[in-house]
This record gives structure tokens, sequence and C-alpha cells, in this order.
């Protein structure tokens, strides 16, 4: 299989890379850092590596990831999008937007729609989603509000979880999105808490099982909670069809103005 994970040269994205690798899968491996993504790709074994570098804050570098992709790949068998940022020198990319959204919300879902095409009926999106989901601002998400770190971080996953239960509307491919685990040791829990966290496995096998286990077949356009070990609704936001379409509606146009746009823009 050809399983595309972002986000994967530390933490849970570098542990569910090695659970795959280990699995003889052939693992298209994105990470900001060439040097990086490089080393990375040489600790993997029993399986076909593939690197690709983006900065994922940057649409013009998503699209451009999603192009090179298009071009070097023949199909996708499974994508986890599991790159996340929570706290950043600099809050506001080049692009005008907050690096949270950015990041958490605008880049998985400008990637996903770029790459459907080389995805089929089988295929799957796997959404790293959190537990931490707040009402989401549309002037934060817009880049025109600055939150607090927490607040940024759980409205971005919040409205990651609503572009994937509303993307899981139309036929194929499955989209599902999953907390791994509150407070897993990666290294952004460790930046934001200074804890130890839980061991990042406990994350990586979730993946793992979201991506190839028949117990995730049919769970398209759910939200599984690895707290609870179950599927659970998420917050009550993402059961409302007009605002999960209206967050979509401003993700294309986003899209569409590669950053900000401006509020009459959205409104039209």
């Amino acid at each position: 299989m050809n399983i595309l994970i972002t986000g994967a040269t530390d933490g849970i994205g570098l542990e569910t890379a090695k659970m795959l690798a280990e699995q003889g899968h052939t693992i298209l491996l994105h990470g900001r850092n060439e040097k990086k993504l490089t080393a990375v790709c040489k600790t993997l074994k029993n399986s076909t590596i593939v690197p690709f570098v983006a900065d994922l804050s940057r649409l013009i570098e998503v699209k451009r990831l999603a192009e090179q992709l298009s071009h070097e790949v023949s199909g996708i068998d499974v994508l986890i999008n599991n790159a996340g940022v929570y706290g950043a020198p600099e809050t506001v990319t080049a692009e005008g937007l907050d690096i949270r959204f950015a990041v958490n919300t605008i880049a998985p879902y400008t990637l996903t729609k770029a790459l459907l095409p080389l995805m089929s009926s089988s295929s799957r999106v796997i959404n790293v989603s959190s537990a931490a989901q707040q009402e989401v601002e549309v002037d934060a998400l817009l880049g025109k509000k600055v939150l607090p770190d927490g607040d940024a971080y759980a409205q971005s996953k919040l409205a990651l979880t609503m572009w994937t239960i509303e993307m899981a509307k139309q036929q194929a491919p499955a989209f599902i999105a999953i907390n791994p685990k509150s407070l897993l040791g990666s290294k952004m829990v460790k930046s934001a808490f200074g804890i130890e966290g839980h061991d990042v496995k406990i994350g990586a096998k979730i993946l793992v099982d979201a991506a190839l286990s028949d117990e995730f077949k049919n769970a398209s356009g759910k939200y599984y909670d690895n707290d609870s070990c179950q599927f659970v609704n998420p917050h009550q936001d993402a059961s409302s069809q007009v605002k999960r379409a209206r967050l979509v509606q401003i993700l294309e146009k986003l899209i569409r103005s590669d950053g900000a746009p401006e509020h009459d823009e959205i409104s039209r």
C-alpha cells in the first residue's frame, strides 16, 4: 500500500511511519526540514520510503507538494494528515493566516482535496484531531484575530473534524477523524505543557489501526476518541450541517485566495 504521512519526522507521525514500514508498506514521508527528513528515512527498515519536503504553513508549498505527489505517485491508499502546530514564535504566516489554523486545518484540507484523484473507493483519509475542540471563530480562521495557543489549537482541531465529516458525505474515499489520545509525549506536548506525556506508540497504534483495520472500514464520517477507545460524538458544532458547509465554503475561498481573503470575499 502507498501511505502518505504528514509531519512524520518525530512524535506520533514518526512512530506511525515505523510501524507501517515494518509491515512493508510504501511510506510517502513528509517533513518540513530536509536534513531531518533524510536522516529519518535512513532509520526506517523493510519498506520503500519516499521523502517529500514542504512547509505546510505556506499554502503555496502545500499546493506544490500536491503537484509533486501527483506527478511521482500512481495512487494513494491512505493519507494520514498528522502534521500539527500548537504554539509558534510567530503566529501569523507570510500569507496572513494564523499558523495553527494554517497547519492544522487549511493545509490538510488543501492537500486532501488536491490528492483525491489519486485515491480510490477503498482509500482512507485519517485526520489527526484532538479531544480539545472549541467553537471556531471565523476571524481567527481568516487570520484577522490572534488567539492564545490553547484556543487556536482547539478551534483548528474542531475545524479539521468538521470538514472531515462534511467531506465524508461524498462516496469515497473514507474520511475519519481521530483523537489519538490526550497528552501523548510528543515534542509539541512537552513544549506546550512541560510534561513527558503518554507513550506516543499509543497514538501511533490507533492511527495504524485506522489506516488498515476492518474496524475502521465503514467508519467514514465518524470521530474516534482514543481516550475512551470508542467512536463518540465530537463537539456539537460538528453535527451542524449548516456550520460544516459554511466552514468548507470559507476553506475553499482561502485556497483560491492563496491566503487570507477579505471579509467581503467570504460573504459572497
